[in-house]
C-alpha cells in the first residue's frame, strides 16, 4: 500500500495567482485576462461612466472569447456577484444602474421583469 503524503496534495491545488485562495475575486478583478479594465472602474460613482469604460474595453479587447457587450455585462455581473453581501446599497444601487447604461450604450432592449435599482426611487 502507498502512503500518501498530504502536504504534497496542498502544494499541488495552491493558486498560481497568490497565495490567499479568499481573494481569488479581487485578483480576478484587478487582472482580467479578457478585458483591460480602467483603474477603480467599479468605485466610480457615475454609471454611465462606468458603462462607456466597460464598453471600450469590451470592444477594445482581442482576447475576450464573447461578444463585447456579454463581455462587459459578465465583468459587472462578476464584481456584483463577488462583492456580496458586502457592497454597499448605494454602491449597488449604481452598478445596477451602470448595467442599464450599458444596455443603453450598445443599443440592447431593457430585460423585462428584472429587479433593477433606479436612480428615481
Amino acid at each position: 500500500m502507498k502512503s500518501f503524503n498530504r502536504q504534497n496534495k496542498k502544494e499541488k491545488t495552491k493558486p498560481k495567482f497568490g497565495t490567499k485562495t479568499k481573494n481569488w475575486s479581487d485578483y480576478v478583478t484587478k487582472h482580467s485576462f479578457a478585458l483591460e479594465l480602467e483603474d477603480d472602474v467599479f468605485i466610480w460613482n457615475d454609471p454611465w461612466k462606468i458603462a462607456a469604460s466597460l464598453k471600450k474595453s469590451a470592444e477594445m479587447s482581442w482576447r475576450r472569447k464573447a461578444t463585447p457587450f456579454q463581455s462587459a455585462m459578465s465583468m459587472l455581473n462578476f464584481y456584483i456577484n463577488r462583492a456580496g453581501k458586502n457592497l454597499k446599497p448605494e454602491r449597488k444601487q449604481i452598478l445596477e444602474q451602470a448595467k442599464i447604461e450599458l444596455r443603453k450604450l450598445f443599443k440592447k432592449p431593457a430585460i423585462k421583469n428584472e429587479k433593477f435599482f433606479t436612480a428615481d426611487k
